[in-house]
C-alpha cells in the first residue's frame, strides 16, 4: 500500500491516504455562519484524500469558542453546502466533524439564550479566549437533567441529517479534547449516579447512543469517530482510560463505523494506536505529528489505513502535491492561526 493510493473507509472513497485533520481556525461569522473565505480555504485543500472539517456545533448550546461554525439551522446548512460543492468540484471528499463543547465555553462566545451544559456541574479549570474581554474562565456548567439527555442526542442526529443535506460525504463524532462526549466518558467530569454515570457502562452510554443516532440517519458507512484516550486537554481526567476506551471501542465496533480517527499520545497511559488497531484495524486513521516518511511507512506496513495532518495543511494548501513532487513545505504564521479575516488563512500560495 502506498500513501498516494486510494482507499475505501466504509462508504467513503479516498483518492489518497493523506487526510486533512480537523482544525479550529475561528473564521466563522455572526450566528455561527460559515463565511466566503471558508469556501476558499477548504477548496484550496481538496487535494487531500479526505478533509475533516473544524468542529461544527450541533446546537447553540454546543458553541463555546469565538467565531466557530454551527450546522443547526437552514442558513448554516446552505453555507456549508457551498463549501462542500467547492470541495467536490475539485475532486475532494469532506466529512463534517460534529463537536459539542459542553463545559468548555464562556458565555461571551455563545448566542444569547444558549446555555453551558455538562454531565455534572463541575467547571473545567482554565481559561478561554473571548473577542469581547480577552481570556476568561470557563463557565460553571449546568448539569443536564436525565430527561434532557435524549434531546441533546437528537441534536447530534439532526446535525448529521443536516450535514448530509449539505452534501457532506460523512460525519465524524468528536469524542476527545475535553468536549461533551468525553466529559460523559471521564470520571473527573462525570459524577452522575444515574444510567449515564457511575461505571464504564454508564459513562459510555452517551457516546454510544449518540453514535447510534448518527448511524440511524444513513447507515454506519458514513460515520466516524475521533478519540484520544488519556488526553488531559481542557481539564479532562479519567481514573482508568484503558478500561474506558476498551469498552467504548468494543461496543462502537459493533456499529461497523466507517473509521476510527485516533490521536496518538506517547506520554499517556494508553497506546492509542494499538488500541485503535484492536477494534478498527482496517479502518484506522492515525494522527499527531507524523512526518511524511513515517506516515508512508505505517501505511505501507498496514498499521494504518490513512494518516491525518493538521499543521502542514495550514501553510501548504497543495500539501499532497508538494509531497508527491518532493517540494519543500512552507511554514505557517503562528500569529494568524485564530485571527479573523483572510490573512494567514487563504493567502498561502501553492508551490
Amino acid at each position: 500500500m502506498d500513501i498516494f493510493s486510494p482507499v475505501e473507509l466504509g462508504d467513503i472513497r479516498l483518492k489518497n491516504r493523506i487526510v486533512m485533520a480537523p482544525m479550529t481556525r475561528s473564521r466563522a461569522g455572526a450566528d455561527a455562519l460559515p463565511t466566503d473565505i471558508m469556501v476558499d480555504y477548504y477548496r484550496q485543500r481538496a487535494g487531500a484524500g479526505l478533509i475533516v472539517t473544524e468542529g461544527i456545533a450541533p446546537s447553540a448550546d454546543g458553541l463555546g469558542y469565538c467565531r466557530t461554525p454551527g450546522i443547526y439551522n437552514g442558513e448554516q446548512v446552505r453555507a456549508w453546502t457551498r463549501i462542500v460543492e467547492a470541495v467536490h468540484a475539485e475532486g475532494g471528499r469532506i466529512v463534517a466533524q460534529i463537536m459539542h463543547v459542553g463545559r468548555v465555553a464562556n458565555a461571551l462566545n455563545k448566542p444569547v439564550g444558549s446555555e453551558t451544559v455538562a454531565p455534572s456541574s463541575i467547571a473545567a479549570r482554565g481559561e478561554i479566549y473571548t473577542d469581547e474581554a480577552g481570556m476568561q474562565p470557563f463557565d460553571q456548567p449546568r448539569a443536564l437533567a436525565l430527561d434532557e439527555i435524549p434531546a441533546v442526542i437528537e441534536q447530534f442526529r439532526q446535525a448529521t441529517a443536516n450535514a448530509f443535506e449539505a452534501g457532506f460525504d460523512g460525519v465524524e463524532l468528536h469524542c476527545t479534547s475535553g468536549y461533551l462526549p468525553a466529559q460523559f466518558l471521564s470520571t473527573g467530569s462525570n459524577l452522575r449516579d444515574d444510567e449515564y454515570g457511575g461505571g464504564v457502562v454508564g459513562r459510555s452510554r452517551f457516546a454510544l447512543e449518540t453514535l447510534a443516532a448518527m448511524v440511524a440517519v444513513d447507515g454506519a458507512g458514513r460515520v466516524g469517530m475521533r478519540i484520544c484516550p488519556d488526553n488531559p486537554f481542557n481539564d479532562l481526567s479519567d481514573e482508568n482510560p484503558q478500561e474506558t476506551f476498551d469498552y467504548l471501542l468494543a461496543e462502537a465496533a459493533k456499529l461497523d463505523l466507517a473509521y476510527l480517527h485516533a490521536i496518538r499520545f506517547p506520554t499517556g497511559r494508553v497506546d492509542n494506536i494499538a488500541l485503535g488497531r484492536r477494534y478498527f484495524g482496517d479502518r484506522l486513521i492515525g494522527n499527531e505529528s507524523y512526518r511524511f516518511e513515517e506516515a508512508s511507512e505505517v501505511i505501507a506496513s498496514g498499521e494504518l489505513s490513512a494518516v491525518s495532518f493538521g499543521r502542514p495543511f495550514i501553510a501548504n494548501p497543495d500539501l499532497v502535491e508538494r509531497w508527491r513532487n518532493g517540494a519543500p513545505l512552507a511554514k505557517f504564521d503562528l500569529d494568524t492561526l485564530y485571527t479573523p479575516g483572510p490573512r494567514g488563512y487563504i493567502d498561502y500560495p501553492a508551490a
